[in-house]
Parts: structure tokens; sequence; C-alpha cells
């Protein structure tokens, strides 16, 4: 019933995460109105995406393509002797805006979920190990995310470190209630992790 061009637009943009039938719709639509050089843009954009990005081999942070490795790594002033694990190269970015955080970084490419398929050997604990070696890291910091898969992940990487590094300082995030949330609506592993990290007042 519709063109052909729009159809495969709104087909295109369905396949997204998060993006259902009817907002397929409004953003093909809105794209169609809009000034042609919005489209143009975009589909430039994404033509370059796959050769113009990739991923650091030390760190398996994103990477501009001609770049040989990450800027945070490379760069002199960055104490490569600590190490912040996270499970996507994205949350590298969320802990840069804090300005408050001077080491390096260790992408693990997601966390432990059988449901979803993703074992340890899928992800780069190996690369993790030969970097607390090969930098003579004193601190890993894990800054998995606060989920099932996350808080597995983060104790599996706890065992596998101190059991080759058992003089490595291995040192988790603050975890607990986010300020401005009622008790009534933080999850269980919130109010958990809140309770078990208490403080004195």
């Amino acid at each position: 019933m519709l063109p052909k061009a729009l159809q495969n637009a709104i087909d295109a943009l369905g396949a997204l995460p998060g993006v259902g039938p009817r907002t397929a719709e409004r953003y093909a639509y809105y794209l169609f109105r809009a000034n042609k050089n919005l489209s143009d843009n975009i589909s430039k954009s994404l033509e370059n995406l796959h050769s113009g990005v990739k991923s650091c081999p030390v760190t398996f942070a994103l990477i501009d393509g001609s770049e040989e490795v990450s800027p945070l790594y490379d760069d002199p002033t960055r104490d490569k002797t600590t190490i912040l694990v996270v499970e996507e190269p994205l949350d590298i970015y969320a802990i840069e805006q804090t300005k408050g955080y001077h080491g390096t970084y260790h992408v693990l490419g997601g966390a432990i979920s059988p449901i979803d398929g993703i074992t340890p050997d899928q992800l780069h604990i190996k690369e993790l190990l030969s970097r607390v070696e090969n930098d003579k890291a004193k601190e890993v910091i894990i800054a998995t995310n606060p989920s099932v898969e996350g808080e597995s992940t983060a104790l599996l990487l706890q065992k596998t470190l101190l059991e080759k590094y058992p003089k490595l300082k291995i040192t988790r995030l603050a975890r607990g209630l986010p300020l401005g949330v009622d008790l009534s609506y933080a999850d269980q592993i919130t109010l958990s992790a809140a309770l078990e990290n208490r403080t004195n007042l």
C-alpha cells in the first residue's frame, strides 16, 4: 500500500532495538517530509560507520579508523597501572564525563549471560590478564552494570584476577540508592547493594 522506498525505510528503521512498527513509520515519514539534507547526512554517516570506526586492539574501546590505539591509552598523562573495566565501549564516555578518572580502560565486550549465549570465553578477559601483567597494574576497578549478569561477571573477574595476581588491588564502583529515588521504586539488586554498602553517620 505504501510506496516501496518508504516501506523499505520503515523496515530498515524498524530493525533498530526499541523501535516498534509505529515509531519506524513516524521516523520514516518525518525523514521524507524533512529537508533532503537531513536524509543525506544520515545516509552518509551510516555509510562511513564501519570503515571509520574500529576497536582498539589493547583496550577494545572504539577509535577512529586512522588510529592505532585508543588516545585514552596512548595519553602519557594517564595512569596505566589503574585499569577500569566496563562492559561496553560507550560506558567509557559516561565515566569520562565525570572528569574524575585518570587511569585507563578495558572493555569486556558484554557480560556473562547464558540465556543470550554469552560465555566467559567470549569476553576480553584473557586480554585483561595480559594487560595487568604488561602494564604492571596495581588496581583493577570493576565497573560492570548493577544487573544479575553484571554481578556474575564481576565475581568471575575478581576470582580470576586474584588467582593469577593475589596482590592486585581489586575495587568496585560504589553501588546503592541514587539521589531522588524513593525506596518503593528501587529494585532488589539496588536495595541489597545499598544495605551492603551502608556508611556510618
